[in-house]
């Protein structure tokens, strides 16, 4: 039986891991580590977030993104921007330091038990765990636009869906969406040989201003302070104040999730897409259908979707969606993750049905955590982060140990502590 299974070994799972390691639970830790900055995200893309606001957290804080970098000979600094490959080898150092060894076992199914809960996974035997810390990231909430859905998956996919772009050398494609991912997706695109076109419904693109100094004087600092999402007051608050953001009533909380923190592109990125990247604002698809070949997308302009005004038509070899990621319980019940029983259960927020939780991450099925983003509508934006991850883990763990005493269930002075590697 073990104290705590971590579902997900991502920033987040991997960091909720190091801090119930050292806290002496018995802990399980499945999945792929770092799998959707492995295997969903082009080479060449570069991490949005400052390198100081991108640690995994580890009780210590010892295992930084700074600490790897200077234990490779790496520079990082502020206003400089880190290639995504390189986060990627920062977080795979961190799980072979900070936490249990990571098994890359595929969880098929969460059911209530007797004893807490049972988890079952592919390739192996079903096992009891009395807590489980749900840490998937956003991979099961990909977002697609109705009018895209019904085409093939050789015609239009999600933009987590590449790691090499240059398969569609020499192609037309129509990269829909007006955030980083869009942003960036398209420049690589064209920095690959393909001919891509950006298609959004604003009618403008946000562009991140160039960060303003870390030393500046007292009057500006406290005026627009420094936060791990961004300058300024607000940002400060969604960043470093996601406990005060819970006490707000939950239909403030969602609206704060969805719309706080909107899309915008990094400063560094803005020269080379506005040079390659023809933009199409202002739009939005009315219908898509595959005619001779290609992808003929009927647009309308943005507010009027019966195109009383008439419309217009793109054709194109190949659509890429960079719209996101939506967060709700209900993809993980179709995908057969949480038992139905269980699903059905829990007490939710939001108009896409996200879990409510509790000050330490627990839902109101006793033992069941939630981290990342499904945890955005409770605490707010920081949980879309990597920052997130400093503010979640240590909450998430204090919440576990509080309920596994509340059953007087934890074996962690009975049986000893999964041991870390090399006597860590």
């Amino acid at each position: 039986m073990y104290d705590l299974t971590v579902i997900g070994a991502g920033p987040y799972g991997l960091s909720v891991a190091a801090h119930a390691a050292s806290a002496g639970l018995r802990t399980r830790v499945l999945g792929r580590p770092m799998a959707s900055w492995r295997d969903h995200m082009p080479q060449g893309m570069f991490l949005k977030s400052e390198p100081w606001s991108s640690n995994l957290s580890d009780p210590g804080g010892s295992h930084t993104l700074g600490a790897f970098c200077a234990s490779r000979g790496l520079r990082t600094g502020h206003g400089s921007p880190l290639p995504i490959g390189t986060f990627t080898d920062y977080g795979l150092w961190f799980a072979g330091r900070a936490v249990p060894p990571v098994e890359e076992l595929t969880v098929t199914r969460v059911r209530p038990d007797s004893a807490g809960l049972l988890v079952e996974t592919a390739g192996d035997a079903p096992f009891r765990s009395r807590t489980v810390a749900l840490a998937v990231g956003v991979l099961p909430f990909v977002n697609i636009p109705a009018p895209l859905r019904s085409l093939p998956a050789d015609r239009c996919s999600h933009s987590s869906g590449h790691q090499d772009l240059n398969r569609f050398r020499g192609q037309d494609v129509t990269v829909v969406g007006a955030g980083q991912a869009a942003l960036e997706t398209a420049t690589l695109l064209a920095e690959n040989g393909a001919r891509p076109r950006l298609l959004a419904r604003a009618g403008h693109i946000d562009w991140n201003t160039t960060p303003q100094p870390l030393r500046r004087g007292p009057l500006r600092s406290l005026r627009e302070p420094h936060s791990g999402l961004g300058t300024g007051w607000r940002s400060w608050v969604w960043s470093e104040a996601p406990g005060l953001v819970r006490r707000l009533p939950g239909s403030t909380r969602d609206r704060i999730a969805r719309n706080a923190l909107g899309p915008a592109g990094a400063w560094w990125l803005r020269d080379r897409f506005e040079r390659q990247v023809p933009v199409e604002l202002g739009y939005e698809m009315r219908t898509a259908t595959v005619t001779g070949g290609r992808v003929r997308l009927v647009l309308t302009a943005a507010g009027d979707p019966a195109g009383r005004h008439g419309t217009r038509t793109v054709e194109t070899d190949h659509v890429i969606a960079a719209t996101g990621f939506t967060p709700g319980l209900g993809r993980l019940g179709h995908a057969g993750l949480l038992d139905e029983r269980l699903l059905r259960s829990l007490a939710t927020v939001g108009a896409g049905g996200s879990p409510e939780l509790s000050a330490g991450f627990e839902s109101s099925h006793p033992g069941l955590f939630f981290a990342g983003l499904l945890a955005a509508p409770s605490f707010g934006p920081s949980m879309r982060f990597v920052h997130g991850a400093g503010f979640t883990a240590g909450r998430l763990v204090r919440g576990v140990r509080r309920r596994l005493g509340a059953t007087g269930g934890s074996t962690a002075t009975q049986e000893p502590a999964v041991a870390l590697p090399g006597g860590r």
